[in-house]
Parts: C-alpha cells; sequence; structure tokens
C-alpha cells in the first residue's frame, strides 16, 4: 500500500481488495492516457484518474503479445501549476522497475534536487527514437505530504527585502562562476556560508529558529526524493476526493525562491493556513517535464 495515498484523500483505505478495485477504475475510466515503446520494442500504457482537480493515481505496466494490459505499479500524484525552473533536467531509470527519477541543479537552492518523474512516456519515447537530450524544456515540481505546520510569518520591513534580492542575485552570479570552475567564486561562497553559520549561532542563543530561518529546503531520511521544506504560502485552495469525501488542501508554496504546489490531508495539518503564513512539514518531490509538442 503506497502510504502517499493518504495525502490524495485515502487515509482510510486499508483493504487490498478496495485497492484493487480503485486501480481497476483507474484504468478502465482513466482521464489520460499514454503509451510508448520502449528500445525493448515493448508497448508500455500509464493510465491517470482524477479523485480530485489535478491529484490522482496513475496506473503503469505494459501490454503483451495479445494486448492485455500487465499491471505494473501505481503511484499517487499531484499535477503542479506553471513553471518551478527552466534548468536542464537529467533523469535516470529506478533500478527496480520501469520508472524513473529527475535530478534538476536550480541555482536558487544550489544542490542538486530529485524527484520522482510524473510524465515517463514521453521522456521513454524521446529516449527509444534518439531524440535526447531534449532542448527547450521546463520543469513544474509538485509534492504530497504527509504531515505539516502552518507557521507565522516573519515581518520584515522593504529594504531588508530589497537587500535580499540584491543578495540573491549576487549568490546567482557567484554560484554560475563556480560551475565554471571559478576558485575565487567557490571562495566567496564558502566565507559567505561560515558567516551565515556564525550569525545564527549567535542569534540561536536569545531567539527562536524560525524566527530566524525563515525558508529551507534540505534532504529527508533515506529516500532521496523526499525533503524537509519551510516557505511562505502564496496561493491556497481545497479540494475534496470524490470517492472518499475527504478535504484536501493544495497550498502554493515559494521555498528558496522556488514556487511548487503542495498537497496535504487536512486531517494532517496542524493549523489554519492563510495566504502570507509559513508551510513546514515532509514532503515527497514529484515533477512533470514540459517537453516540447513535438515529442
Amino acid at each position: 500500500m503506497h502510504k502517499y495515498l493518504r495525502a490524495i484523500g485515502f487515509s482510510e483505505l486499508s483493504d487490498r481488495a478496495k485497492l484493487k478495485d480503485i486501480l481497476t477504475d483507474a484504468i478502465q475510466t482513466s482521464d489520460r492516457r499514454a503509451y510508448t515503446l520502449n528500445s525493448e520494442n515493448i508497448l508500455l500504457g500509464e493510465f491517470c484518474k482524477d479523485f480530485a482537480d489535478n491529484m490522482g493515481i496513475a496506473v503503469c505496466g505494459e501490454f503483451d503479445e495479445e494486448d492485455k494490459f500487465i499491471y505494473d505499479y501505481y503511484y499517487p500524484y499531484l499535477r503542479g501549476e506553471g513553471i518551478t525552473t527552466s534548468e536542464d533536467v537529467s533523469v535516470e531509470r529506478h533500478i527496480a522497475r520501469d520508472s524513473y527519477a529527475g535530478v534538476v541543479e536550480d541555482m536558487n537552492m544550489g544542490i542538486s534536487m530529485i524527484f520522482y518523474l510524473q510524465n515517463m512516456i514521453p521522456y521513454v519515447k524521446a529516449q527509444a527514437t534518439g531524440r535526447l537530450p531534449v532542448r527547450g524544456t521546463t520543469l513544474t515540481l509538485s509534492a504530497l505530504s504527509l504531515g505539516g505546520t502552518i507557521l507565522l510569518p516573519i515581518h520584515v520591513d522593504e529594504e531588508k527585502k530589497d537587500q535580499s534580492r540584491r543578495h540573491s542575485i549576487e549568490r546567482h552570479r557567484l554560484i554560475e562562476e563556480a560551475r565554471k570552475g571559478s576558485e575565487e567564486a567557490m571562495e566567496t561562497l564558502t566565507l559567505e556560508d561560515m558567516d551565515t553559520y556564525s550569525a545564527v549561532n549567535a542569534r540561536i542563543q536569545h531567539e527562536d529558529i524560525f524566527s530566524i530561518v525563515d525558508t529551507f529546503f534540505m534532504p529527508y531520511g533515506m529516500e532521496c526524493d523526499q525533503y524537509s521544506i519551510m516557505g511562505e504560502i502564496v496561493g491556497m485552495r481545497l479540494a475534496t476526493n470524490h470517492v472518499t469525501g475527504e478535504k484536501i488542501y493544495i497550498l502554493t508554496i515559494c521555498c528558496n525562491e522556488l514556487t511548487f504546489d503542495v498537497c496535504i490531508n487536512i486531517i494532517d495539518l496542524l493549523g489554519e493556513p492563510q495566504v502570507g503564513r509559513r508551510f513546514k512539514g515532509t514532503v515527497w518531490l514529484q515533477g512533470y517535464i514540459n517537453f516540447p509538442d513535438d515529442i
């Protein structure tokens, strides 16, 4: 049983027979379906069924010689909105099954973000036809959460906001130069991190950590695509799973200057979300690569 099913409104689902019925329904009455031949000339299929707006279950597998679909695996998803980043994305197949992980290095984060690839069919198609790497793609990130807390915002005046923006632009420039091998940029970034560490250590003696740090994005646990995040809520809506009737918050989070959607079951969220407040929680990161129309 996939533990992130509760994030899309299936918190009471524990019976394998009921799960089988839901997966069968997702295949037979899917809202979207996609097919492609892989490099081994095997026909792959993906069936996506929405149980709320842009939120549902994807069932993946392959077709045998008699065109009978053979179920391989499934996963819950949240289809995000907007463009999170335009940086180049690398994709690798998981070892255990025919699913894929994506990696993107965004300068806003300063780290490599690993996510679960939602639309693997276009990637497999491009791979099988020798069209990789595909240029001109963008990435839409989204995330599912099993637990989160709402925090009050930090008051920041306009002067500090302008200073933060200028610092962010300069940091982006330094990271880009460091990528090209500039030792001076690497040294400057290292000294900045040391200064930040010292300043935080001094303030944490008499201030709460969440009044000092307003946003963060860092790996969580053993899974490479799970993260602990905190960011400002810049948009929100309430959705309903039309099968179970459970309520799900879809929060648009701005975290380290990246914007993406997070869905969480209302029973797993502590506090009342509002635009301007902050969301803190652990998430399973997913991504949808926006390929050109001819892929």
